[in-house]
C-alpha cells in the first residue's frame, strides 16, 4: 500500500484521463481544466468512442487544441461560426452586405454546415466549393469561398478554432457566367430613340452616353448636374456611406447636348411628379427616383431599360451595366485612346480599362498605318 501510494502521481492540470462508462458502454476521456472564470465551475470538457484508441487519439486532438490556446465546444458547428461572424463580423457593413455574404453561404452550409468546426477538414470545405461550382459562375464559387474564409478567421480569432482549414483550399472553377456584350452603333441608336419620352430614358441616355455606372447614376443629385455649363460632378454612388468606387471614379464630364436635353426634359416630368404625389413626395434631391422621390433600387431600372431594348428591336436579354460597355467599346471604335477612355470612365488606370474592357478595345492599332500611307501613298 505505501509503495503503490509513494509511486503514484497526481495528474497535473490539462491532463487527460480515460475510462470505461459501463452504463453507457462507451470509452470516455476527460480533461481537467480548473475552475471557470466565475471560480465555481469546474471545467473538464470529454471525448467519448467505441474504443479506448479512438479516445485516446479524440483526447490528444483536445489537449493540442487547449495547448494553442482554443477553447474548443463540442456543439461548435460550421453554421454556427458563419451565423455568429454574419452577426459580429460585418460591422459598419450595409444590410445589403450582410445579405449577399448569407446568401452565398447558403450552399456551403447545405453541405457543411452540421460539422463541428474542430472537425472540419480542407476536403469539406473542398467538397462543399465543388457543390457550389456544379450550378454557379465563377465568381459566385469565389464569393462564397471568400465569405467562408472569412467567417472561419473570426472563429479562429474567438478562439473556437486552431487553424483555419478554408485557407488552404483553391477555389474550383465555377460554371461560365454570361458575358458583358456592347452594343453596336446602330442598335445604340435605336436604344436612344426608344428612350425618348420613357420615364427613365434620360436614365439610359445619360449612362450610355458618358459612361458612368448605374450605381453613380442612381445616387447622381441635381445640384451636382449643370445643364448651362454641360456637366455632372460624378462624386457619390449608392455604395455604403456614398463614396465612389475608387478615388480616380470622382471625376466631372461633360455633357453631350443629347443628354442635356434628355435631362432637362426629365427634370420637367419630375416636377409634375412632385405636385401629382403631393405631401407623399419625399425630397431627397436626386435626379432620378420613383414617382414619389425615393431612392430607385436596381430592379426599377432594369425593367425599364429592358423595356426600353424591346422597344428598340434588339431584344430584353440586356442589363444596364451593358450601357458602360457600350460606351467604352463605341469610343474604342472611334479611334479614342485608351487611356483617355480610362478617364472618361473614372478607372484607376488604363490597364484596367483593358483588362475589364478587352473584347471591347480595338484590337489593331492603326494610326500609325494611316499616316504612313498619307507620307507615303
Amino acid at each position: 500500500m505505501g509503495g503503490h501510494a509513494a509511486g503514484a502521481r497526481r495528474r497535473g492540470r490539462n491532463e487527460g484521463s480515460i475510462y470505461w462508462d459501463k452504463a453507457k458502454g462507451r470509452w470516455y476521456g476527460a480533461v481537467s481544466l480548473g475552475y471557470g472564470p466565475d471560480g465555481t465551475t469546474w471545467r473538464r470538457p470529454k471525448v467519448s468512442g467505441r474504443t479506448r484508441a479512438e479516445v485516446a487519439e479524440e483526447l490528444k486532438r483536445l489537449q493540442a487544441e487547449l495547448d494553442s490556446g482554443v477553447q474548443p465546444e463540442r456543439a461548435y458547428t460550421v453554421q454556427r461560426a458563419m451565423d455568429d461572424w454574419l452577426a459580429e463580423g460585418l460591422d459598419g457593413r450595409s444590410a445589403r452586405t450582410v445579405r449577399l455574404n448569407h446568401d452565398m453561404l447558403k450552399p456551403v452550409t447545405a453541405v457543411i454546415g452540421g460539422i463541428e468546426l474542430r472537425m472540419l477538414t480542407a476536403h469539406d470545405v473542398r467538397r462543399a466549393l465543388v457543390h457550389v461550382a456544379a450550378g454557379n459562375s465563377s465568381r459566385t464559387v469565389t464569393l462564397a469561398h471568400n465569405a467562408l474564409t472569412r467567417a472561419l478567421r473570426h472563429a479562429e480569432a474567438n478562439r473556437h478554432v486552431a487553424h483555419n482549414v478554408a485557407a488552404l483550399v483553391d477555389t474550383p472553377q465555377g460554371q461560365p457566367g454570361r458575358p458583358s456584350k456592347a452594343l453596336t452603333a446602330e442598335q445604340a441608336a435605336a436604344v436612344l430613340k426608344a428612350a425618348k419620352g420613357c420615364r427613365l430614358g434620360a436614365y439610359v441616355v445619360l449612362c450610355l452616353m458618358t459612361g458612368i455606372r448605374t450605381e453613380e447614376a442612381r445616387a447622381l443629385r441635381w445640384d451636382h448636374v449643370n445643364l448651362d455649363a454641360a456637366s455632372i460632378a460624378v462624386w457619390r454612388s449608392v455604395r455604403l456611406g456614398g463614396d465612389t468606387k475608387t478615388s480616380k471614379s470622382r471625376r466631372t464630364l461633360g455633357l453631350p447636348q443629347a443628354v442635356v436635353e434628355a435631362l432637362r426634359e426629365h427634370r420637367v416630368r419630375q416636377d409634375e411628379e412632385k405636385v401629382a404625389a403631393g405631401e407623399l413626395w419625399r425630397a431627397h434631391h436626386l435626379v432620378f427616383t420613383t414617382t414619389v422621390g425615393t431612392e430607385l433600387d436596381a430592379a426599377n431600372v432594369r425593367r425599364s431599360f429592358r423595356s426600353i431594348c424591346r422597344a428598340a428591336g434588339i431584344g430584353d436579354g440586356w442589363a444596364p451595366r451593358e450601357l458602360r460597355t457600350s460606351f467604352v467599346s463605341l469610343l474604342s471604335a472611334s479611334g479614342v485612346p485608351v487611356e483617355e477612355i480610362a478617364r472618361l470612365a473614372g478607372h484607376s488606370s488604363s490597364r484596367t480599362t483593358e483588362t475589364i474592357y478587352r473584347k471591347e478595345l480595338r484590337p489593331v492599332l492603326v494610326k500609325g498605318a494611316e499616316v504612313m500611307d498619307q507620307i507615303f501613298g
